[in-house]
């Protein structure tokens, strides 16, 4: 490591520029690298640099280290860096743009990572971690500026999403994985909640309705917020106008799950698109009805049946068949109990009315759904569970079957291939467990505006991008991305400073663990960096905020 001074003539005027440079082998060859640019640097600071370098193996006969040298530990670099640097790496940073708010909506990816939260929480972060060797921010921000920046992105949406498809995808692909999933808000004031299905099974709570649209390797595309009433199969239009008219795809093959794709959405698509999904129990039972397909017909292979230019793939899960039946077993167990508890209850206490019991086991009947071939009678104050043994037989004779749709030709995939791409949906449902509630935490979602609400879940995917890589990097190495982000915010950068002046920030070595973790990502360390502390703001006083959220 040395320094050099580089004198350029502009006129009548010379200007110096100090460059702080290392020499390295590479392939057997000798380079060099500008480690730091030192012109804003006084001449004595300068020298003494230069005198620190050239004697960098004796420098206890220098100066007094215990007088002389301050060491003092900085802020966290390690966990912000990487992240910046997967960030690039994947496309996002150019995808936002290198002004302001493409600069704050970077540090607002990379607090998702860190540690989720609102927007109050990702300023606090900003004191701890490097935002401006990680992110670019030299300028002062608070959290309404982060929630205008939410807006930003809300508005500027589209044209990152294109422009990440673009870096990303220098073909085309032609499957798309596509699923939807629902958030619930622990208040009534957002603009997207609505009651509807609930896949939280949190009852009496308003939520939204998120789609989330990947490619071939579940690596996430576009993400749309709808109101929580709305159904699936209405939202499946806006993803065939992404598919078609953003990304500028021909040919495609949209893969969806079960209710997804129904007869109005396939008739609705364009020339050259086609589907894979699943269909319903009932729509089985129309199929049988018409006898389009037999019951026999269902094995542990595949087994598949044309109808017209329709493919239908069958199959029958041992392990899922095996599931249902000890799940149903045990709820007749429970249900049994229930029973047997009720008939002492009602033996103890002559004074208890049977049509009370009677209802409370009824109600327990069909809050378990076992009220299609179960259910009691009372005679003489004694409870007693009936069963259909026909109507069990009708039941469970679809345990573990499911049904594949498709319009995709054999010439194009076989039996095989269109069952796996359609068990690929696994993919997006692993996308939504780690954004709602494994580690990203969509919820609980601290905004209430639209574009608010649509930028803050954009983040989450964004986020998750970048989750998505860390654990496909570090799925040899036993440890999942939260816990390596843990590991990585522990490496501090250090500020040395000498006679109380100048002095740089240097960050220390990873130690065993961290080089571990850096090394699938193919990512190096800074040794010295910019030691410009971030100018942050943050409002304590939340009455005195005007920003509606």
């Amino acid at each position: 490591m040395h320094i050099v001074i580089n004198k350029s003539q502009h006129g009548k005027k010379i200007y110096n520029s100090v460059l702080l440079r290392e020499s390295y082998r590479e392939n057997g060859k000798v380079k060099k690298r500008t480690i730091a640019n030192l012109s804003a640097c006084s001449d004595e600071e300068v020298a003494a640099i230069r005198l620190a370098l050239q004697n960098k193996n004796n420098l206890e006969n220098l100066i007094n280290v215990d007088k002389d040298i301050a060491v003092e530990q900085g802020l966290s670099i390690g966990a912000v860096w990487v992240i910046s640097q997967v960030a690039k790496l994947l496309g996002i940073v150019k995808a936002l743009g290198s002004d302001d708010s493409g600069k704050l909506a970077l540090w607002q990816v990379i607090a998702r990572v860190l540690d989720q939260g609102s927007r109050l929480s990702a300023v606090r972060l900003a004191r701890v971690h490097d935002v401006v060797n990680s992110a670019g921010i030299e300028k002062r921000f608070d959290e309404d500026n982060l929630y205008r920046n939410l807006a930003w992105l809300s508005e500027n949406q589209a044209k990152i999403e294109d422009r990440l498809f673009k870096l990303r995808h220098k073909e085309k692909p032609e499957l798309f994985l596509y699923d939807v999933t629902s958030s619930y808000l622990e208040g009534d004031c957002n603009f997207f909640g609505e009651f509807g299905y609930n896949r939280d099974k949190k009852r009496g709570k308003q939520q939204i309705v998120i789609g989330l649209i990947c490619d071939q390797k579940g690596v996430p595309l576009s993400v749309e917020v709808f109101p929580g009433n709305t159904q699936d199969m209405t939202t499946f239009s806006s993803q065939v106008e992404k598919v078609a008219n953003r990304f500028g795809c021909e040919r495609a093959t949209l893969v969806g799950d079960r209710g997804m794709i129904k007869s109005a959405q396939i008739a609705g698509l364009p020339e050259g698109f086609s589907f894979i999904t699943a269909i319903t129990k009932p729509q089985i039972e129309s199929l049988l009805d018409r006898k389009v397909i037999q019951l026999g017909l269902f094995e542990n292979e595949l087994c598949e049946i044309m109808e017209g230019d329709i493919r239908y793939i069958l199959r029958r899960n041992p392990c899922r068949a095996e599931e249902m039946e000890i799940s149903r077993d045990n709820k007749h167990e429970s249900v049994a109990a229930f029973v047997k508890a009720q008939n002492l209850y009602l033996a103890d206490h002559p004074r208890a009315e049977p049509s009370v019991a009677l209802r409370n086991v009824s109600e327990k009947i069909k809050k378990l759904k076992l009220d299609s071939w179960l259910h009691v009678e009372g005679t003489d104050r004694t409870l007693k569970l009936i069963e259909s043994v026909e109507a069990l037989k009708k039941q469970s004779r679809f345990d573990g079957c499911y049904v594949l749709k498709t319009n995709v030709s054999a010439e194009k995939a076989d039996t095989k291939c269109v069952h796996d791409r359609y068990k690929d949906l696994a993919m997006v449902e692993h996308a939504f467990r780690t954004c709602k509630t494994d580690f990203l935490e969509v919820r609980p979602v601290y905004v209430r505006n639209e574009k608010n609400s649509r930028g803050h879940v954009f983040v989450v995917m964004l986020a998750y991008m970048i989750v998505h890589y860390l654990r496909q990097a570090w799925r040899d190495l036993d440890i999942t991305p939260e816990e390596g982000i843990k590991q990585l915010a522990t490496l501090c950068e250090t500020k040395i400073t000498v006679n109380g002046k100048g002095g740089c920030v240097k960050i220390p070595e990873p130690r065993k663990e961290l080089k571990q973790l850096l090394a699938p990502l193919n990512i190096a360390m800074p040794t010295i960096l910019r030691q410009d502390n971030p100018n942050v703001d943050t409002k304590t006083k939340l009455t005195k905020r005007k920003i509606k959220s």
